[in-house]
């Protein structure tokens, strides 16, 4: 079986509570896109029409949105940690000077030398950590990035190539998040991490509203297309779909847009939750190919928000993931997918070979569905090695 499927029967979508807009709301999102808006480089990415695939699997329409440019580093994460980032700094900077500090000050650079004293810190499985110490290069303070065993050496350079020191850890990415907590800790480090837990919830939450540049841009598009009937969203934590789930379903609150989370068979912390009907880790005992969805624990504020508005998380194969990277790299226009970024599209074709499934997620040749390819070839070295196998 190549894909595990469970409807979350707790699932109430309406209204979005002031509760959870208390996670996220629209108007931090549009505070992180004023902000994200106008550094160097920004420009929004595409939304691209997969006319042949969706014709191919079976549904009315594919969009697809394309990260694979943002900000020169490869994926979405470049929205939220380096966003996590800029808002640290401006806390820290109100709490030492006992007065308002504008970004716009920071920006300015008035205050290097204080923020050049700041440390951040985060475990990672790469992007997230690139996106970190590019917050930390491009606003002037000092980095420490902890990386798990399997972290590719490409992807480690990466973050290299941005000054920070990274620390690779035996173990899993729970144990280099375990080792990450105790060292910052220990140092006066600071953590900018998009893993949300009792107790620490501000950054993640910035992180969160971050990614929702994305949805900004969407919303936009979506004037020029049709409302999505579905939005398949990869899972990791929970931060990222937790935010795209909030922002349509605040942003959209009578478009019955169905939300399917997925996950690799691997590391199905979010599915195993929605059985439990509680937050739920999982020991990851074999890695996925899909770095990005290599997490075992469930992110607080990602699980409050898909706890109730999840329709449906699936758990997929790692047999699926090079042929649909194959078939995106020989897409016409050619589009660069990382692993992670093929998750939904793979789920998508598979769920449309098991009829019973489709039917049970409502997917039939009317549906429109939105994916998220969140990386592109964040590792070069890999990624040509999956491309060009026969």
């Amino acid at each position: 079986m190549l894909i595990d499927h469970f409807h979350n029967l707790n699932k109430v979508r309406s209204p979005y509570s002031d509760e959870l807009k208390s996670i996220l709301n629209l108007l931090d999102s549009r505070e992180a896109f004023d902000e994200i808006s106008t550094w160097d480089g920004y420009k929004p990415t595409p939304l691209v029409s997969l006319k042949d695939i969706a014709l191919q699997t079976g549904v009315k329409k594919i969009y697809y949105k394309d990260e694979s440019s943002r900000f020169g580093l490869g994926s979405f994460k470049a929205l939220g940690g380096t966003y996590g980032v800029l808002k640290f700094i401006q806390d820290e900077l109100k709490k030492d000077i006992g007065s308002n500090v504008t970004l716009e000050d920071i920006h300015k650079g008035k205050f290097k030398e204080k923020i050049s004293r700041f440390t951040v810190t985060t475990a990672t499985d790469g992007n997230h950590g690139r996106s970190v110490a590019y917050g930390a290069k491009l606003f002037g303070c000092k980095c420490q990035i902890y990386i798990h065993a399997e972290v590719s050496l490409g992807r480690q350079d990466a973050i290299e190539q941005l000054d920070a020191n990274v620390i690779r850890v035996n173990g899993n990415y729970d144990e280099s998040l375990k080792l990450c907590k105790k060292e910052s800790e220990l140092n006066n480090w600071h953590i900018i991490s998009d893993t949300s837990y009792p107790g620490y919830t501000k950054y993640p939450r910035d992180i969160m509203a971050g990614y929702n540049v994305m949805s900004e841009e969407i919303a936009s598009q979506l004037e020029k297309i049709e409302m999505p009937t579905h939005i398949f969203l990869q899972g990791g934590v929970g931060s990222f779909p937790g935010a795209i789930c909030a922002y349509f379903w605040e942003k959209f609150p009578n478009s019955n847009i169905k939300f399917i989370v997925v996950e690799s068979e691997h590391a199905p912390c979010l599915i195993q939750s929605a059985q439990n009907n509680q937050m739920t880790s999982v020991n990851i005992k074999k890695e996925t190919m899909m770095a990005g969805l290599s997490c075992g624990e469930p992110s607080l504020l990602g699980w409050e928000i898909l706890s109730i508005g999840t329709d449906d998380f699936v758990a997929i194969s790692d047999q699926l993931i090079p042929s649909t990277m194959r078939m995106l790299a020989n897409n016409n226009p050619p589009i660069e997918a990382g692993e992670s970024s093929v998750a939904g599209l793979a789920a998508l074709m598979e769920i449309m070979k098991t009829q019973d499934i489709a039917k049970k997620l409502k997917l039939d040749s009317e549906s429109i569905v939105l994916l998220f390819g969140t990386e592109g070839a964040t590792d070069p070295e890999i990624y040509d090695s999956i491309i060009k196998a026969s």
